[in-house]
């Protein structure tokens, strides 16, 4: 599975229950206030229309990882979860898991929520064509707003 700009060594590939344990572990890492418990990640895995990919590192660690979903919507897609190890970011992880997932989703737009302070996000989404569309007040457990972002694609996806 090709994926565009990773750097040499790295490699884009479906991620499966079998990730699960790593997925969890990494979640926790990236988002400690916000990381989804062990359960509701594996039914990522399990439940249809949820698209999951992932980074490896040149040393078989994982990377980064995407969820995103197709919804019952035939214009939107969702993004539910995305993230690149710390030990990874800047290095265009985050941009080749979004591209990777927004051309499998096949939906005219493709939405996700990402909380207001997450400034260096924030501006990856911009960099790569989402818009603030909306705002979730109090979306986050600690009462943080959340921005609704959202990408028009292709007609064509």
């Amino acid at each position: 599975m090709a994926a565009p700009d990773l750097p040499p060594g790295y490699a884009l590939c479906r991620a499966t229950l079998l990730d699960l344990r790593a997925l969890h572990r990494l979640e926790r890492v990236i988002f400690p206030r916000d990381a989804y418990p062990y359960f509701e990640l594996a039914l990522l895995f399990l439940v249809p229309r949820i698209i999951n990919l992932k980074i490896v590192a040149p040393d078989g660690s994982l990377a980064g990882f995407v969820s995103a979903s197709r919804g019952l919507s035939y214009e939107r897609g969702w993004i539910i979860t995305l993230g690149v190890a710390p030990a990874h970011q800047r290095r265009g992880l985050g941009t080749a898991l979004l591209t990777a997932v927004e051309t499998r989703l096949k939906r005219p737009f493709v939405r996700l929520t990402v909380r207001e302070s997450n400034l260096p996000a924030i501006r990856l989404y911009q960099r790569v064509g989402y818009t603030v569309v909306g705002r979730h007040p109090a979306y986050y457990r600690d009462g943080e707003t959340g921005l609704i972002m959202e990408k028009r694609l292709s007609v064509n996806s």
